[in-house]
């Protein structure tokens, strides 16, 4: 009986993955934010093949959109001050965007999870010690935290992962340890207690798995948290180092010249940071009707 109960469950799981994902074909907010977010991903997978200019490369300062290149192609999105092509700016710009925002959300969720399965699980005084010390995190404006944080130790994606980590995953720890302590009642997991498993196998095998709804969720906005970070970090002359571009750093180095004729050297990388998280909102609004349904 234990060995058919142990097999059927991995099947559940994914038969469940599946009908999520099918589901979320019936979602067009979903859809059309997942479109959104993936196009970003190819743009920052192939960059060097999509992009039409060199990035950092001076070719001919304050064109305007669509001018023509003396020597070939077109800048549909203008050029920055420097002469540097706005659209291969943006788009490699995105590949650090996306890199350094995915690293530090799944890092600050592998600290959040950690810490949330340990308090929902044993409770105590562990729960208490960690509860606590994340209240405390969390009583801070986040920004402030954000910019103490790379003001101390300096502006590199490095940082920035440390940073996120360290402010967002006591939001994380909350949520794992509301659903850890409502999953550990079950009688599944009495169950694995009676079997003798260890512990973190229960936390790991058995409860965080069911607690993926929520979370994926969550991972979606965050995503976008992020995202808007990195950007807010940049405009600040705090985010990743230059001369490789930035979405803020563009957005702060142009902004002198937004209002002397030249605003599309702040318009597109604005525009670009709005859209992508505009997606993982989208995104996280289509698993969240998923969710619901299943």
């Amino acid at each position: 009986m234990t060995d058919q109960t142990t097999t059927a469950a991995p099947d559940s799981r994914l038969m469940t993955a599946a009908r999520s994902v099918l589901l979320l074909r019936e979602s067009p907010v979903g859809v059309f934010g997942g479109l959104i977010v993936l196009t970003f991903m190819l743009l920052a997978i192939f960059a060097p093949l999509v992009a039409p200019f060199d990035p950092n490369a001076t070719i001919l300062p304050f064109a305007t959109p669509g001018t023509a290149n003396p020597e070939g192609g077109i800048f549909l999105f203008g050029t920055d001050h420097l002469g540097r092509d706005i659209l291969s700016r943006i788009i490699w710009g995105g590949q650090r965007v996306l890199f350094y925002a995915s690293a530090a959300t799944i890092s600050a969720y592998v600290v959040g999870i950690l810490m949330g399965l340990a308090a929902g699980y044993f409770r105590g005084w562990l729960d208490e010690v960690i509860s606590f010390v994340a209240n405390v995190i969390l009583s801070f404006p986040i920004m402030v935290l954000y910019v103490l944080i790379i003001a101390k130790f300096g502006a590199s994606g490095i940082n920035i992962i440390f940073a996120v980590v360290f402010a967002s995953s006591p939001g994380i720890m909350r949520i794992v340890r509301g659903v850890t302590m409502d999953i550990a009642t079950r009688d599944y997991i009495a169950a694995a207690q009676t079997r003798g498993e260890g512990p973190w196998y229960i936390m790991l095998v058995e409860i965080l798995p069911n607690a993926r709804g929520p979370l994926i969720v969550d991972f979606c906005l965050r995503m976008g948290y992020t995202t808007i970070t990195i950007g807010a970090l940049g405009f600040l002359g705090l985010g990743l180092p230059p001369p490789d571009p930035d979405w803020g750093g563009m957005i702060t180095e142009t902004r002198a010249f937004v209002t002397g004729g030249f605003p599309h050297m702040a318009i597109f990388p604005a525009c670009a940071v709005s859209l992508l998280v505009l997606g993982f909102n989208l995104l996280a609004d289509g698993l969240r009707e998923v969710s619901l349904r299943d």
